[in-house]
């Protein structure tokens, strides 16, 4: 034990040495004993961990503590954003003189895509931001020093006001003399009648009433975010790239409305996810999407891309923009998986915490307006995909079945296609195979 606090003593005093050759940093600040004191305590600390790993411990808690003491700064970069994306713009969470954490988010990094988060990886004060705030940042650029192990300096104690002095006590009025009232002459009674009574004797009121002030109107203008600015340049190169047609059908929801109303109970206690309609339509989709691959294709070129997996984007609203996170390989999942992995990706996106990864690819897209109550409309193709699938709002509405008018759950549903590379037969088709696939779940199972 003497020799292990002699060595720790003897780095205690080679570490002064160093810092003493360090003139961003004074010697005078950390002290041998000082030193020695906190390497031992974390040696001690340490002996509660295993033998295999104490030493790693050990050493993880010495540098940890000698960076704190030494009041080192930490440089923080902007991360890598992906191969397609080589800039964002930077929003500062935090500012100068600030306390934070480990894994406290400093920063945020917003991209075409998505947004990044930037965590503090130790504890201390922000001493520096390099950026200014809605800046444009690449990555590897330094965004902030860290003083780490620092304290934030504590607020100013407020100056006491001194105590107000007694107000003088107010002289006593001396008491005025009466006044006598003396009454006004009485006018002489008019012998004209009420209704002869000429404008001469009625006066206007004395006073003026003000005049209404004009309503305010005002203006604000609020810079784009990359996302927005982005969605905006993609929708206008679609509609200036495609030649976009829709082509519509509607769906009797009454068997997928009764089969969920039926198994929603057991679904979930199953799963640990609510069975929702969205599951019923991937599935359907990805089942029409095999039956019809061109329109799981793409023009590549001079060329048709086509592929063998299906993978369906599902747009989903977040307050920021449209973001269209995927879900891969739909074509070997159940509706369990579905519904799991919308759940998943529907939190995330609500959380803004949606990787890059997660929406990157995509062969076809399901946009559900119904869910703000969309009766109606035509949604714009995602690119590079070549067909986009619209949902709407569920209506009970008058049909004929079997020669007689039945009330049921229906919903339009439509399909925006290239028409480029997307004839209107396989179109109709494709969204005919929808409508049986969610009508009726047996012509997918039987392959019909």
């Amino acid at each position: 034990m003497l020799r292990l606090l002699s060595s720790v003593t003897s780095s205690g005093r080679n570490a002064s040495r160093l810092l003493a050759a360090r003139p961003q940093i004074p010697a005078t600040r950390v002290g041998t004993r000082a030193l020695s004191r906190a390497m031992l305590r974390t040696l001690d600390q340490s002996a509660q961990y295993p033998t295999s790993i104490a030493p790693q411990v050990r050493l993880e808690r010495l540098f940890r503590t000698s960076r704190a003491l030494f009041n080192e700064l930490e440089t923080i970069k902007c991360p890598q954003l992906s191969e397609s994306l080589s800039e964002g713009d930077i929003r500062l969470m935090k500012a100068v003189g600030d306390q934070i954490a480990v894994d406290d988010v400093i920063a945020e990094v917003e991209t075409d895509k998505t947004s990044i988060p930037i965590h503090s990886p130790v504890a201390g004060v922000i001493q520096e931001f390099c950026v200014e705030d809605g800046s444009t940042v690449k990555p590897g650029q330094v965004i902030v020093k860290i003083k780490v192990g620092a304290t934030g300096g504590a607020a100013p104690a407020a100056t006491p006001q001194p105590a107000a002095a007694p107000a003088a006590p107010a002289p006593t009025a001396a008491t005025p003399p009466p006044i006598t009232t003396v009454p006004p002459p009485v006018p002489p009674v008019s012998s004209t009648p009420m209704s002869m009574a000429s404008t001469k004797d009625i006066k206007a009121p004395i006073f003026d009433m003000p005049a209404a002030a004009p309503s305010a109107r005002t203006e604000t203008r609020v810079k784009m975010n990359r996302m927005r600015l982005r969605i905006a340049e993609r929708l206008k190169d679609a509609q200036n790239t495609y030649a976009m047609l829709t082509t519509f059908n509607e769906i009797d929801m009454t068997s997928i409305t009764e089969l969920r109303k039926k198994h929603k109970d057991a679904f979930q206690k199953k799963h640990g996810v609510k069975l929702g309609f969205m599951s019923a339509f991937v599935k359907a989709s990805a089942y029409a999407l095999k039956d019809q691959p061109v329109v799981n294709a793409v023009i590549d070129g001079n060329e048709t891309l086509y592929r063998d997996y299906v993978d369906i984007s599902v747009a989903v609203s977040t307050p920021k923009g449209l973001v269209v996170p995927v879900i891969r390989n739909v074509d070997g999942m159940n509706y369990a998986d579905i519904e799991k992995s919308i759940a998943a990706l529907g939190e995330k996106a609500r959380t803004g915490s949606l990787a890059i990864e997660d929406m990157d690819g995509g062969t076809f897209t399901i946009s559900n307006g119904g869910v703000f109550g969309s009766m109606f409309g035509t949604p714009i193709i995602n690119p590079p995909q070549s067909a986009i699938l619209g949902m709407h709002a569920i209506q009970q509405r008058a049909v004929v079945i079997n020669n007689e008018i039945k009330i049921r759950p229906m919903m339009y549903i439509c399909l925006t296609y290239d028409h480029r590379l997307i004839d209107g037969r396989e179109a109709v088709t494709f969204l005919k195979k929808i409508k049986d696939g969610v009508e009726d779940p047996a012509f997918m199972f039987l392959g019909l």
